[in-house]
């Protein structure tokens, strides 16, 4: 009931200022069960919760009449190696390494009708880096992808780096098998 709450706060746009409230008076015991959406995965080093995230995207597209979306592993994958090359070269970019996104995601072999990524760096929570995500009005846009129905989503941690964290996160409605 609690995580449904917050999640419902942080789609209204109000998780973060519920966050900094709720953060002045946590337990011990409240942090240990802290919902995914606020762990600092700069101070765990914990990847993001793929599970959280999907159900986080899927509850807001749901809300806008568009299809949920669920965890792709070949998305998932594309998305770590996203994610690690950009924390390896400390940059963020969709072409890291020279190779675009589209260049990426076809030499990978996933058969995708249409397919979006959103890169982000410097969001230490799953929290953070949707609602910056949200209001952007190109990132908005791809997670708001008609058609699309399954994602992956990595973080890759770089301590040493000013941003700590990079994230990516893939959208894509798969191509219809051929009959």
């Amino acid at each position: 009931m609690r995580e449904q709450i917050l999640r419902r706060s942080l789609l209204a746009g109000a998780g973060l200022a519920l966050l900094a409230a709720v953060a002045g008076c946590a337990t011990t015991e409240q942090i240990d069960t802290q919902p995914a959406f606020y762990i600092n995965l700069a101070k765990t080093g914990k990847p993001v919760d793929a599970a959280a995230a999907a159900s986080l995207l899927s509850d807001y597209r749901t809300a806008r009449g568009l299809p949920a979306v669920t965890i792709d592993d070949t998305l998932s994958r594309l998305a770590q190696d996203q994610a690690n090359a950009m924390a390896k070269a400390d940059n963020l970019s969709h072409e890291v390494g020279g190779r675009n996104f589209i260049t990426r995601i076809k030499a990978s072999g996933y058969d995708a009708k249409r397919a979006v990524e959103n890169v982000g760096a410097g969001y230490h929570t799953l929290a953070e880096a949707f609602s910056g995500w949200r209001d952007s009005p190109s990132h908005n846009k791809n997670m708001l992808e008609p058609g699309v129905t399954r994602m992956g989503i990595a973080t890759a941690n770089a301590p040493n780096s000013k941003y700590k964290v990079y994230w990516a996160l893939i959208l894509a409605q798969p191509d219809a098998p051929a009959r």
